[in-house]
């Protein structure tokens, strides 16, 4: 339950896909996120940091490795949520608003 409640904060998992190809700078990170205000940033950095999942260095931050092991598992759920939006869309054009989740997988 304590992973859940991490990754459910706000930015949290935004975070953590911004750091999926290295690392990158305070600033730079600040700037994907563009509603994102810095203190939030620096605190889910740092709830981050102590959780083992990123880390940082001259460089910047980066995905720990555990984080990089975290980001592997979520990927499939990034493909889902594709799928998932295609599915809704259909259902939009098509006045529809079933979901079944076997028009999914």
């Amino acid at each position: 339950m304590a992973l859940l409640d991490i990754l459910g904060q706000r930015w949290t998992l935004r975070i953590l896909w911004e750091l999926r190809d290295g690392a990158v700078g305070f600033r730079d990170l600040a700037a994907r996120a563009d509603s994102m205000s810095q203190s939030v940033l620096n605190r889910r950095l740092k709830e981050l940091e102590a959780a083992c999942l990123v880390t940082s260095d001259d460089k910047g931050w980066r995905l720990s490795d555990e984080g990089t092991r975290l980001l592997g598992l979520l990927l499939p759920l990034s493909d889902f949520a594709r799928k998932w939006a295609a599915l809704v869309a259909r259902g939009d054009e098509s006045g529809g608003s079933h979901i079944l989740p076997a028009d999914i997988v």
